[in-house]
C-alpha cells in the first residue's frame, strides 16, 4: 500500500504547511544593524542559494514582523548558519525577546551585522533587491564575503530541530 498522497483540488494552508514540513531546510539567524546602531536579528530556514556567478542567496520575512522596517533599509546584513548545538539561539531569535543579543557572543563583519560565534557558516550580503510575495517579502542579496567550519548544521524538519548524527563507517547517514 502507497502512503503517497494525491494532490487535493483545494489547497487548505494547514495542508500546505504540513507538506513544507517535509522539506529538511537548514537553520540561520539573519542580523544586521538598524539606524540607532542596535542590532536586529530572526531565526530563519527561508534561506537559499540563488546563483553562483554573480553570489545570490534569497530569503524571506514576514511582513507583520517587526524587523522588516530594518531589513528592508538595511544596506547589508548577515546569514549566520546555525551548528547542531545552538538550538537555544534559533529559539531565542524566533521569540520575542527584549535583547536578542544580550550574552551572545558575537563579532561584528566588515559592515557592521553580527556574525555569531560557533556558527557552521557565516555569509556577508549587500541587499540587491526585494519582492513583495504574498505575506511575505523576498530579500536577494549578493554575498560580498563567507567563511565556514567543519561542522554539524542545525536541521529544520517536521517542525522541529534536528541534527545530523555521524554515521558509524565515519560518513553522513543519508
Amino acid at each position: 500500500m502507497s502512503t503517497e498522497r494525491a494532490p487535493q483540488p483545494s489547497l487548505h494552508e494547514q495542508q500546505f504547511r504540513e507538506a513544507l514540513a517535509q522539506f529538511a531546510t537548514g537553520v540561520t539567524i539573519i542580523t544586521t544593524r538598524w539606524r540607532d546602531n542596535s542590532f536586529v536579528g530572526f531565526t530563519a530556514n527561508s534561506f537559499n542559494s540563488v546563483s553562483l556567478e554573480p553570489p545570490l542567496v534569497t530569503w524571506s520575512l514576514g511582513l507583520r514582523s517587526r524587523s522588516l522596517a530594518a531589513f528592508e533599509s538595511a544596506e547589508r546584513y548577515a546569514v549566520n548558519v546555525l551548528a547542531h548545538d545552538q538550538i537555544e539561539l534559533a529559539r531565542r531569535f524566533s521569540r520575542p525577546h527584549a535583547d536578542r543579543f544580550a550574552g551572545v557572543a558575537f563579532r561584528l563583519g566588515h559592515a557592521g551585522a553580527p556574525l555569531i560565534e560557533g556558527c557552521v557558516a557565516w555569509l556577508e550580503c549587500r541587499h540587491q533587491a526585494l519582492h513583495p510575495a504574498g505575506d511575505h517579502m523576498l530579500f536577494i542579496g549578493q554575498v560580498e564575503t563567507c567563511a565556514y567550519r567543519q561542522v554539524e548544521p542545525l536541521v529544520w524538519h517536521g517542525g522541529r530541530y534536528h541534527l545530523r548524527r555521524p554515521h558509524p563507517q565515519g560518513g553522513q547517514e543519508p
